[in-house]
């Protein structure tokens, strides 16, 4: 991401702030999705144990029941793939930046023998949209909470998607946006090399009426499902 578009993004903050206001009003905020936040799938030993940890995606808004969701739908993935015991927990929260997950979140989770997490988390810090120093700060120290707390789960870093194919989202809105997530994913990604987790490659979008949910800015279960598709090889390793 050139610093000239950075720039140039926060040349139309006036617009993006115009925009965002009317999107918000025409909106409905949703709610979680009701069911567990955490479960357990029968199967071989040595057991799998998933943490999905991060925004509101990651609490599974936009559907209505929590077994849709990207953390249950990945859990039910890996089983199948491996045949192995699945433990998933999901610790998503509504509007959730890095430094909030990094401050608030972590500090309260139990240190259980996660072996593999995965994070849902930028969104937030494009939309407010926080410098990429902040990022820096803010989910680099998340990393390196994690990797202090759980030294050997594979931590996988999903980024933030491509904003303009968001249903929810004016056209011009969705390209200030898409600017900002340029600059959290690409600071996201040099971060994981650095410090120890492997950054997804982006979620593509293919068919942005079935993938999102009614709200046009949450994942359908659709969506959710597409998503753990997605993530799968990485989450195991294979790609």
């Amino acid at each position: 991401m050139s610093r000239f578009a950075a720039l140039l993004s926060w040349l139309a903050f006036p617009v993006y702030v115009w925009q965002g206001l009317g999107v918000r009003r025409r909106t409905p905020r949703m709610l979680p999705a009701s069911g567990p936040v955490r479960h357990r799938i029968d199967g071989a030993e040595p057991e799998i144990r998933l943490l999905v940890l991060g925004d509101s995606s990651a609490a599974s808004v936009g559907i209505e029941s929590s077994e849709q969701g990207i953390a249950a739908e990945l859990a039910r993935l890996l089983s199948a793939r491996t045949g192995r015991a699945v433990v998933w927990r999901a610790a998503g929260f509504n509007s959730a930046t890095s430094g909030q997950i990094r401050d608030h979140v972590l500090p309260n989770l139990a240190p259980e023998p996660w072996t593999h997490i995965v994070l849902s988390i930028g969104t937030n810090d494009a939309k407010n949209f926080h410098s990429a120093p902040r990022f820096k700060r803010e989910f680099g120290g998340l990393l390196y909470a994690l990797r202090a707390k759980w030294p050997e789960a594979r931590v996988i870093w999903s980024p933030v998607v491509e904003m303009t194919r968001v249903p929810a989202l004016p056209l011009l809105l969705g390209k200030i946006l898409e600017i900002r997530a340029g600059v959290i994913n690409a600071k996201g990604e040099a971060l994981c090399y650095e410090r120890g987790a492997i950054p997804a490659t982006r979620l593509p979008i293919l068919d942005p009426a079935a993938g999102f949910s009614t709200d046009g800015f949450h994942a359908s279960a659709a969506g959710y499902a597409a998503w753990a598709e997605h993530l799968l090889p990485m989450v195991l390793g294979e790609g």
